[in-house]
């Protein structure tokens, strides 16, 4: 994937993820995503069904996107949430190879799961069919577990868009995008009042929060780019 440069009117994107309800679809919208999140892995306590997910993203307005996310699953299942959602954007957190993530035919992000030592750019080139690298804490589980990782692991000027996640919420999201000038920030956990349930409000102040982050980001004088957006 070519690289994309970014002016400094760039505006970072912003992904809720592990909605579950009508109520904190609209919620999401109503606040400002960008995307959507739909779980599809058992083992999540936001998974939900792909007939659970078709009702949800039916309630979504033009130019909000349906992103599903996956943890190892068989291409018989990506296959029945593709039909179910043509548009739906693929999101792989599990052990999936490139050709695996490629299998269904469909844009995909790859989750990374950050450590020391992890040499990212040798994941864009393992995975160029990637639109973009989600780059995640390193725990137990997939996602969703509410801890930030050292964000200083982060190369400049990666050749695929990154989306910053893990451990975001308004009061620490603004200082993620300053640092690392993602195309995009995911949330979950940090917008929640209990874990799979949205809290309205604070969805609101995670999106403004991004905004507070863009607008640092244009009146720092020794910032003329983004240094990850792809």
């Amino acid at each position: 994937m070519s690289q994309l440069h970014l002016t400094m009117s760039h505006r970072t994107r912003i992904k809720i993820c592990g909605l579950t309800t009508e109520e904190d679809v609209l919620g999401a919208v109503r606040a400002g995503a960008d995307a959507i999140g739909l779980v599809f892995f058992a083992g999540s306590a936001r998974c939900i069904t792909v007939g659970q997910a078709q009702k949800l993203v039916a309630l979504l307005p033009p130019f909000v996107t349906p992103v599903g996310l996956f943890v190892n699953a068989s291409l018989q299942e990506i296959g029945q949430a593709v039909q179910a959602i043509p548009h739906l954007v693929l999101q792989f957190h599990g052990d999936e190879t490139a050709a695996q993530c490629s299998a269904a035919g469909r844009p995909y992000i790859k989750a990374v799961r950050m450590q020391p030592g992890l040499d990212l750019l040798d994941l864009c080139a393992q995975f160029p069919a990637a639109q973009a690298l989600l780059l995640d804490a390193y725990v137990d589980g997939f996602g969703g577990g509410g801890k930030v990782f050292d964000w200083s692991l982060i190369p400049p000027h990666l050749p695929h868009p990154i989306v910053l996640a893990g451990g975001l919420h308004a009061g620490n999201v603004a200082s993620g995008i300053v640092q690392t000038q993602p195309w995009a920030v995911d949330v979950s956990s940090g917008v929640e009042r209990a874990k799979g349930v949205k809290d309205s409000l604070a969805m609101r102040q995670f999106c403004q929060a991004v905004r507070d982050g863009d607008h640092a980001l244009r009146t720092q004088p020794n910032l003329t780019e983004h240094k990850n957006g792809g």
